[in-house]
């Protein structure tokens, strides 16, 4: 059915698409008789030996939904009637922020890839916390994660009370953090992954999780653009910190090997081209870390075995973002099938 209705949306602006198709879902999921029933029957994966375990929370399947697809939570219950094992939202910020302006999405078809320069454009903090305090007082079972990042108005040498403000806000209703410092598209928060700005922000964090009678995993998210000592950095970095892990990768600013029209836009570059990147990235810190640390695998994943060898290659669970655009929502039940065998 995807495959005959992907052309029809692949006219359209991709944002705008985007938003059509997530708020219709929704609807179906809301107020369709029985939406929600056929919504599960046709794609949720419930295969007894997919449960895992990763740094202390149970997931239903090791498939998720990468951050960036539902920044503000507004489709949560619907996402993960289709099957996803756990739904990150954000990233978001203190304050509310349009981001950039549009257009700043861009499919890039022959290369199965997207460009995005986004800008973290959220509805802010409060509003996120408030829809999930009410979402997870009726369903605890979906598992969600915060991706926090800082706004952007907010200068480097402020960025740590930032990250702060999200922490604390949402601290009672997430089950895990992700700090975001590699987004492209935020002038200047790429510097925050150089090895002291990095130490620093995630030791705060860190810190602050402690006193917490309740424990959030507090996870950090990558570039693929790091370089091998880069990539030293971050394996001292998680161990001395002691936060729980690490995401790799977000998206790129290499743009060696495309071909299609809008190859030159500014932004970061998801989907196929970074499939091979992304693993080798997980493959290089799984090895050098000696796996002390669960890494949760994104980039390029658009079948069954891109997923496999992301997590052949050391990866405890698997995201989707640019791969669930192009393949649709039947890759997550294709990936699980995969993985049981």
């Amino acid at each position: 059915m995807y495959r005959l209705i992907k052309p029809i949306f692949f006219q359209f602006d991709p944002e705008k698409v985007h938003y059509f198709v997530v708020k219709r879902l929704k609807w179906f999921h809301e107020h369709f008789p029985l939406g929600q029933t056929i919504l599960r029957s046709s794609f949720d994966v419930k295969i007894k030996g997919l449960e895992r375990e990763v740094f202390g929370i149970k997931f239903k399947n090791p498939v998720g939904l990468a951050a960036g697809f539902d920044k503000n939570g507004e489709y949560i219950e619907a996402l993960s009637d289709i099957g996803f094992g756990f739904i990150e939202v954000g990233t978001v910020t203190p304050l509310p922020q349009p981001g950039n302006d549009k257009p700043r999405m861009f499919r890039l078809e022959e290369d199965k890839a997207l460009i995005n320069r986004m800008g973290f454009n959220n509805k802010g903090v409060d509003t996120l916390a408030e829809r999930l305090r009410v979402l997870k007082s009726k369903n605890t079972e979906i598992v969600i994660g915060g991706n926090i990042g800082k706004n952007k108005n907010t200068p480097n040498e402020d960025a740590v009370s930032d990250y702060i403000k999200c922490f604390d806000r949402l601290h009672e209703v997430v089950d895990y953090f992700v700090v975001n410092v590699s987004s492209p598209n935020t002038p200047g928060l790429r510097a925050l992954q150089e090895k002291e700005p990095l130490m620093d922000l995630l030791h705060t964090l860190e810190q602050r999780n402690q006193q917490n009678p309740v424990k959030r995993p507090i996870l950090l998210k990558i570039a693929p653009d790091l370089t091998n000592e880069q990539l030293d950095d971050i394996v001292e970095i998680v161990l001395e910190t002691g936060i729980a892990g690490v995401i790799a990768t977000n998206t790129t600013i290499n743009r060696e090997g495309l071909h299609s029209e809008f190859k030159d836009e500014a932004g970061g570059l998801s989907g196929k081209p970074l499939t091979e990147r992304s693993t080798e990235v997980i493959r290089y810190l799984s090895q050098k870390s000696n796996k002390a640390f669960p890494i949760i695998g994104v980039g390029g994943i658009h079948s069954p075995q891109d997923a496999k060898e992301k997590i052949e290659a050391g990866a405890s669970l698997v995201q989707l973002y640019t791969g669930f655009i192009y393949e649709g929502p039947g890759l997550i039940k294709q990936i699980c099938k995969a993985l049981i065998k």
